[in-house]
């Protein structure tokens, strides 16, 4: 859950229908395999993490590389079936808790405010592996089940994608703050990016408030290239094609899109970097709004 306003508007998942024979829609595999890569990458980063640079700052309001951390473990061990701590503050009169998925996040990061960085570090690691037994004992019919995640009601499997997604982007967080770059496409970019693709029709069309009628191109350089269409015939759809020329185009490197999508920078900070075309108003409008993350 990022930052504990994990998106909310991404299309809700589920099996795949009676047709027992077609693929399922969130398949154990690859998910399961890149999710506890992704925890493996987190691990080998924060490895080189030591002493005050544990308190380095991120880009999400009031959060470290230590409580980064410290929310990896309490998302996981909510998972495995562990109750959060308890604490002896509000932490819902903290300024960047705005819901009950930020104040769960809250807690264990306050529980484990005055641990040290390499004890948090031996936490993670242990839930990890207890996370990655669990994993490894699932079945397809596993995550076929139906699941509350932070997208509302959907599968198991689902809420494992939604993982996947939560944990990159606090890879992206972590390495940002520590000045630590790394390969931001590949299999496990792709599959979190998933889930911010799927919530670009919703982002255009309600955030964005692109106009009936329009034709929204996205032209995305860098790791996770790719040109993505957009068009709004009474709501916002994400098509293959165009039907017409396009009345906006949005083009920026996709290591850009990906932190506006997820609310850790702002267009109107970046915006030598973002090429508009068309009607740039709407465009500008839509650039301003990417995030999806609440």
């Amino acid at each position: 859950m990022t930052h504990g306003k994990t998106h909310g508007n991404t299309t809700t998942g589920g099996t795949t229908g009676p047709d027992t024979d077609a693929a399922p829609e969130f398949p154990v595999e690859p998910i399961r395999a890149l999710l506890l890569e992704q925890f493996g990458v987190i691990d080998e980063l924060l490895a080189d993490v030591h002493g005050d640079t544990w308190y380095t700052p991120t880009s999400l309001p009031g959060w470290t590389v230590k409580d980064i951390t410290a929310h990896l473990i309490g998302t996981e061990s909510m998972l495995a079936g562990i109750e959060a701590p308890h604490v002896e503050i509000d932490v819902h009169a903290l300024g960047h808790v705005r819901n009950e998925i930020g104040a769960f996040n809250e807690r264990w990061i306050e529980s484990l405010r005055g641990t040290p960085g390499d004890e948090v570090l031996a936490r993670y690691r242990e839930i990890v592996a207890r996370r990655r037994e669990q994993l490894g004992a699932m079945t397809q019919k596993d995550f076929d089940e139906p699941a509350m995640t932070p997208v509302g009601q959907a599968t198991y499997g689902r809420f494992m994608r939604i993982r996947v997604f939560d944990c990159w982007m606090h890879e992206l967080d972590l390495r940002d703050a520590l000045g630590v770059p790394g390969d931001e496409g590949g299999a496990r970019a792709e599959l979190a990016a998933a889930e911010i693709f799927g919530a670009l029709a919703f982002v255009v069309g309600k955030r964005g408030k692109a106009p009936d009628g329009a034709r929204i191109t996205f032209e995305l350089s860098g790791p996770l290239a790719r040109t993505l269409h957009v068009e709004v015939d009474g709501r916002a759809a994400v098509v293959p094609a165009l039907s017409g020329q396009a009345t906006s185009i949005v083009a920026m490197d996709s290591r850009l899109f990906v932190r506006l999508a997820g609310g850790r920078t702002h267009a109107f900070d970046r915006l030598d970097e973002i090429t508009l075309g068309g009607d740039t108003t709407v465009g500008r409008r839509i650039v301003d709004h990417l995030a999806f993350t609440i």
